[in-house]
């Protein structure tokens, strides 16, 4: 095991560690959570490291130095899929089926990409779902032709951890996924705050978003992995560039981090669950400092890095974003909305235009949002977690056209 400065990174072989919210933080936070945010300063990042030269392309047409129009739309043209329980994570497997995650019931299904049809993988042992915590992010591995291999990060007795497993859909239904293989252990876990989304970037590095777990000072506290963005080798090790060479930590100061994609000029973007004032879209940084709990939204405050973008809690309380059509789109749970933030170019300083919102409170709470190619995205509604109003055949996976 080695040590780390930022953090307990460990071997894959052998991980340990558990940090647990105090459930009396949890009921002081809950309500905030629902409205469920991070940092602040007069500093501006100007992206990730550049990216090994086999990344993958960005899935939107637009091109860097591409500007975006300053007024977009988006429409939701059919529903892919329906009476999903608990949808948390989705990821796209190559040939255009999805696949989905249950945060709740700990279970993935396959999702046909044209009919709709829902295939169950499996069940991933050790998922022990509580509060905001369970079976969350989801992400296929960039070699995925090859290795036929589905990361998930979840929630256990002990920790949040990270694991991948074979998928074999030539088994029956119910047992095509192999055996969990831990790459990363000993994320703190909590009654709310656990982060939980994951993603392969350009660099073909793996990605985490975590959260502080209620317990605030873990976000500043260098030494855990809770309020962070983590980087890591597809084998859960730091990668080569980090901030510090022996940590999988990538940048701190974050209060709950559901959201990350990647725009045209392979710049990380993520959001994150503000207290009461502001909810955040962040360019982050490699070893930048989101100011939680110092800063909260834009307040310019040395040391800290301001986000790009804020939004009142009552409005947002974003989950998951995606890039297309030179936007950053974000889910709102709380606030029921789809945002577009059109991105102004290789600076991206301050947006293009003012964000703006579509589909207000036409299919409730928003969790998930992932570029389906071109001007479509899949968005996955979050109406069946317990906070939010159930309709019929909720939840949904909805197909949207976008500019």
């Amino acid at each position: 095991m080695r040590g780390a400065l930022f953090g307990p990174v460990q071997s894959p072989a052998m991980r340990s560690g558990v940090v647990a919210a105090l459930a009396s933080a949890a009921l002081l936070l809950s309500a905030a959570c629902s409205a469920d945010g991070g940092g602040g300063s007069s500093g501006r990042p100007t992206g990730t490291p550049a990216a090994s030269g086999n990344s993958a392309p960005p899935a939107s047409p637009s091109r860097p130095g591409e500007l975006p129009p300053e007024k977009g739309s988006a429409k939701v043209v059919s529903t892919l899929t329906e009476n999903l329980k608990s949808p948390w994570g989705l990821a796209a497997l190559p040939g255009g089926d999805l696949l989905v995650a249950s945060r709740d019931e700990g279970t993935v299904h396959r999702i046909d990409g044209e009919n709709g049809k829902q295939t169950l993988l499996g069940s991933v042992p050790g998922v022990s779902p509580a509060g905001e915590g369970g079976l969350l992010g989801l992400a296929v591995s960039s070699t995925f032709g090859a290795d036929q291999l589905v990361y998930a990060y979840f929630t256990t007795t002990s920790d949040n951890r990270i694991v991948r497993m074979s998928y074999d859909e030539k088994r029956p239904a119910g047992q095509q996924l192999g055996a969990p293989d831990t790459i990363l252990r000993g994320i703190p876990k909590g009654s709310i705050h656990n982060g939980g989304r994951i993603a392969f970037g350009p660099d073909k590095m793996l990605y985490a978003g975590t959260g502080e777990t209620g317990d605030t000072g873990l976000a500043q506290d260098k030494e855990s992995l809770a309020g962070k963005i983590l980087r890591m080798t597809p084998d859960g090790e730091p990668v080569h560039g980090n901030p510090e060479a022996d940590s999988v930590v990538y940048s701190y100061g974050h209060r709950n981090v559901q959201g990350l994609a990647w725009d045209a000029e392979k710049r990380l973007w993520a959001a994150e669950f503000g207290q009461n004032t502001w909810d955040e879209l962040n360019l982050i940084e490699p070893g930048g400092n989101y100011g939680w709990p110092e800063a909260e939204g834009k307040e310019g405050e040395g040391g800290f890095i301001d986000p790009v973008a804020q939004w009142k809690t009552s409005e947002a309380s974003p989950s998951g974003i995606a890039y297309a059509e030179g936007s950053i789109w974000m889910a709102g749970l709380r606030g029921e909305r789809l945002w577009r933030i059109p991105l102004s170019g290789e600076k991206a300083e301050e947006p293009l235009a003012d964000p703006q919102s579509f589909l207000d409170e036409k299919h409730g709470r928003l969790r998930t949002v992932v570029s389906a190619g071109s001007d479509r995205l899949w968005l996955v509604t979050s109406n069946t977690d317990g906070r939010g109003t159930q309709k019929p055949g909720d939840d949904r996976i909805l197909q949207v056209e976008v500019r």
